[in-house]
């Protein structure tokens, strides 16, 4: 049998949800006797990505008016291939946050979107909002949302105790509202609780002075092995400003750890399952509902278990049905 060739296009490489959900995509047994998949890097914002050799080209790129050019070169000289966009970056609250001419920005992203044969969203909120603003036709859109590998925090034993022990997990960028977190967790109380910090980012310096005179407030860098952070640490907060769906909380369920999450963009995906909302960037809301937890001392209203089997086989089968085109793939309107 022929193997379908896919091409994923990539313009950020270093360590995060992207490749990771790449590396995991890439590597999946239930793909490999069908599918043959590389990954190519390219500069972002590329005007000419050029002629490529496969049958299904997947832009994991970052839409912009500098990167158009290249969207369009890249339609135009590979007119036999299906093009495929996955939607890493862009959600209601970013735009909210971030676009001032937000009118001209809709415009981009319909004219880029529109040269693509399916756009991939991935989460179900991001894909809400991009029907809600006809950024993509209701055809064309698929959720997928992201899957990396969990096998070593399934293992995870969890201790029994009072939970003392917050974790905070991810890129130190204002974008993962760890300001809002140190802010809110220097509002509790408890003497004997903790928050750990796991990651690396250009707010470091900003978050470590916000930290400042808080010795209950450790940073513990890049976690080389996620498995051995969620082990050290009772619950996770995640307060994100946007979120296209946010990892963290998918690794966090699977270590059978407890979330408090902000209910915004894909994060609403996950509500549910041992992760429960927090009111978006209130940091007082935020305070109550740490000292909540570490007043109560009980988790047990959060935590279930997760069909996480079941969910990876379901990210391959998805997958393959959007590098076939399939018509009898379900739209998103079809799952909604």
């Amino acid at each position: 049998m022929t193997k379908i060739k896919v091409v994923h296009l990539v313009d950020d490489t270093t360590a995060g949800g992207v490749m990771r959900t790449l590396d995991y995509l890439t590597g999946r047994p239930e793909l490999t006797g069908c599918v043959e998949q590389s990954v190519h890097a390219i500069n972002r914002g590329s005007l000419t990505i050029g002629r490529i050799d496969a049958d299904v080209i997947v832009s994991h790129l970052t839409v912009s008016w500098r990167g158009l050019p290249g969207l369009v070169a890249l339609r135009a000289m590979n007119a036999s291939a299906r093009l495929v966009h996955v939607e890493h970056s862009y959600t209601r609250a970013f735009t909210a946050l971030n676009v001032a001419r937000k009118s001209r920005f809709f415009a981009l992203l319909r004219v880029a979107y529109s040269l693509f044969d399916t756009v991939v969203s991935v989460s179900h909120a991001q894909a809400d909002w991009l029907r809600a603003r006809s950024l993509v036709s209701t055809d064309a859109l698929r959720v997928i949302q992201p899957q990396v590998e969990l096998g070593a925090l399934t293992k995870i034993v969890r201790p029994t105790r009072k939970p003392r022990v917050i974790g905070a997990i991810g890129r130190l960028e204002r974008q993962k509202g760890f300001d809002i977190l140190i802010d809110a967790f220097r509002l509790c109380p408890s003497p004997d609780a903790r928050l750990l910090i796991f990651g690396q980012g250009s707010e470091k310096a900003r978050l470590e002075e916000l930290s400042a005179g808080d010795p209950r407030i450790e940073f513990r860098g890049h976690a080389e092995d996620p498995a051995q952070a969620y082990r050290e640490v009772d619950f996770v907060a995640v307060p994100s400003r946007w979120e296209a769906f946010g990892l963290v909380v998918r690794e966090a369920k699977a270590a059978g750890v407890p979330v408090l999450l902000a209910p915004v963009d894909g994060l609403l995906d996950q509500v549910g399952d041992g992760a429960k909302p927090v009111a978006y960037c209130d940091t007082k809301r935020w305070a109550n509902a740490l000292e909540d937890v570490l007043r109560l001392g009980d988790l047990s209203t959060f935590a279930t278990e997760r069909a996480a089997t079941e969910e990876e086989s379901d990210f391959a089968a998805d997958w393959h049905a959007v590098f076939l085109g399939d018509d009898m793939a379900p739209s998103y309107q079809d799952a909604a």
